[in-house]
């Protein structure tokens, strides 16, 4: 059991979510805390959350919040601000730490399920499977096809290229190699080579990553080294027969770029689950075209890592009233 945190031993301290969790957290939450959920748009509308932190000791918020130092100035009382994320790119937690508050995330549990993702999408795109989904549902499939129409790639003996190598880029090389799919990867850090031979993976460099590879897969955080570090002087370095899938954040490609890619077709197609701006909606480029898989950034969307993700946002957030520091701190 953990000791809270209280100005007096009959009053609640106060927990702000910007978004509601599963059934059994909020329960949690309310063993402990007076707790508000807002429950109208999302992300929760800057002046309806300037209006309410000024109240609360505590702050679950999502990956679109946006949690300035604006927010953290109007939070005269927050003690501690708990994420239901792997990134915390949406807080500004320079500030929040100058402020000693304290910060928690949930990484680590998201690795299964966006591994899962991104083995899906490359399969996915280079199969043609939602593309031909869609050309059923509009009726275009007329007549059985011939020997060389509508024909995808096999994976079997495809480069892939791993573009950052943590804890997901490991679980995505291990899958692929599962289905005889080679591993290039690109760090920040380069492995002992002791461990690259045990992972049967090949360093290479950041253009010969592109250049090389059949297939980039992005697992890079997101940050200011990595805003649109994928960008038109990358792409053009890759084969026209290749494919750009990216399951970590939409912001580290430059989206435009992109799309001009793969418009003039110098790239075969492109898997993405994060985007620029989202959500995204029909109208959007890249929902226009045929040789791109789109799903709505499912990366951690398997009931059992949500619920993961929902036990370490409580028990951060816990830790934090407590005094204490989270379970996954900043």
């Amino acid at each position: 059991m953990f000791t809270l945190l209280r100005r007096d031993r009959s009053k609640k301290l106060r927990v702000l979510l910007t978004r509601t969790l599963q059934d059994f957290a909020i329960k949690e939450l309310q063993k402990h805390y007076k707790i508000e959920i807002h429950s109208g748009p999302f992300p929760m509308p800057k002046r309806k959350l300037l209006l309410k932190i000024k109240e609360q000791d505590g702050l679950i918020c999502f990956p679109y919040d946006n949690i300035d130092k604006e927010v953290i100035q109007a939070g005269t009382k927050l003690k501690t601000i708990s994420a239901f994320s792997v990134g915390y790119d949406q807080i500004d937690s320079k500030y929040a730490k100058k402020r000693k508050i304290k910060i928690g995330y949930t990484p680590n549990v998201l690795t299964v399920a966006t591994a899962d993702l991104t083995i899906t999408l490359i399969l996915d795109l280079l199969r043609r499977v939602t593309e031909g989904d869609r050309f059923i549902r509009e009726g275009k499939w007329k007549e059985v096809f011939g020997a060389d129409t509508y024909v995808g790639e096999e994976i079997d003996g495809k480069i892939l290229g791993i573009l950052g190598f943590g804890r997901i880029g490991k679980a995505v090389a291990k899958k692929a190699q599962t289905f005889g799919i080679k591993v290039f990867y690109h760090n920040r850090n380069r492995l002992p080579s002791r461990q690259e031979k045990a992972l049967r993976v090949r360093f290479v460099t950041l253009n010969e990553l592109f250049s090389k590879s059949d297939i980039v897969s992005i697992h890079v955080p997101y940050s200011v080294e990595t805003h649109e570090l994928v960008n038109k002087s990358l792409i053009k370095r890759m084969k026209k027969r290749s494919y750009l899938v990216n399951t970590a954040r939409g912001k580290i490609i430059n989206e435009r770029d992109l799309i001009f890619a793969l418009k003039r077709k110098t790239i075969a197609g492109a898997a993405l689950d994060v985007f620029y701006h989202e959500p995204i909606g029909k109208n959007h480029q890249l929902a226009k075209m045929q040789n791109v898989v789109l799903s709505p950034h499912l990366g951690s969307s398997s009931i059992v890592t949500r619920a993961k993700m929902a036990k370490i946002t409580v028990e951060n957030l816990k830790l934090g009233l407590a005094g204490k520091k989270p379970i996954y701190s900043v």
